[in-house]
């Protein structure tokens, strides 16, 4: 038996490890890695995949909407840092959730999972995304190496985040941090649906927003402003169904 296998992850260590994982398992052929859902919905259009190692939070197209635009999707194996999107997994019925780092124990589980798949047994239940669920923690904390030490806080404190060249500032209530470190790294670390991007330079917590304009939104009494690559999506959120007051401008 041969599994034709497809790696999509946007880090290029977490393709690397799984890589290594497969080499273990002689009916895992590794047809393909890609960087991006884009990419990965061409290949599994072209070639025969059984399997997906898929990541979820990757730019323009999420591993859940891939998965949404296929109508024969492959077995699908989500691996994310994110608890938050299990339920997605579920509904999707993925194989497997692994949550990273993915220790190599809990990778072979999931491979043991396909196997018995293929072998008939569909019946199967993905215990551990109804178990991640489970487990979600009540609170989510950023970790920011500021002066060599990690500062813990927590997200829902964040009133927003500010990219500064290659520095971010995380603002809060009480205080403001400034961390040596990308707004896109940032942004995947934080919890999914309460954060936003709405600009290069600028994430806000959906919650503590007070009012929206097409150009901007305030919290706390302070624009902050909308760029122009981020005007629909927030037009689409935040005012839905009118266009009237979107202008790309």
């Amino acid at each position: 038996m041969v599994i034709r296998t497809l790696i999509v992850d946007d880090e290029p260590h977490a393709i690397d490890i799984l890589k290594k994982y497969s080499a273990n398992i002689p009916e895992i052929e590794i047809v393909d890695t890609c960087n991006n859902a884009l990419k990965a919905f061409q290949t599994i259009q072209n070639s025969k995949i059984d399997l997906v190692f898929l990541d979820i939070k990757m730019p323009r197209l999420s591993g859940t909407d891939l998965v949404r635009s296929l109508k024969k999707p492959p077995m699908i194996i989500f691996t994310t840092a994110y608890q938050e999107y299990a339920i997605d997994g579920f509904d999707l019925n993925a194989i497997d959730y692994l949550l990273k780092p993915i220790p190599l124990k809990r990778f072979l589980q999931a491979i043991d999972k396909v196997m018995h798949f293929l072998n008939g047994d569909k019946n199967d239940q993905p215990v551990a995304v109804s178990e991640t669920i489970m487990k979600q923690p009540a609170n989510h904390f950023l970790y920011l190496r500021i002066e060599r030490r990690l500062i813990k806080v927590n997200t829902k404190d964040i009133l927003w985040i500010e990219s500064v060249k290659d520095y971010i500032k995380v603002i809060t209530a009480e205080k403001t941090f400034y961390t040596k470190q990308k707004i896109s790294v940032a942004e995947k670390l934080l919890p999914v649906g309460d954060f936003l991007r709405i600009h290069r330079s600028f994430i806000i917590p959906v919650d503590k927003i007070e009012s929206y304009n097409p150009n901007y939104i305030v919290i706390k009494e302070e624009k902050i402003p909308i760029g122009r690559n981020y005007k629909l999506i927030c037009a689409q959120k935040f005012n839905p169904g009118n266009d009237m007051l979107y202008s790309p401008e």
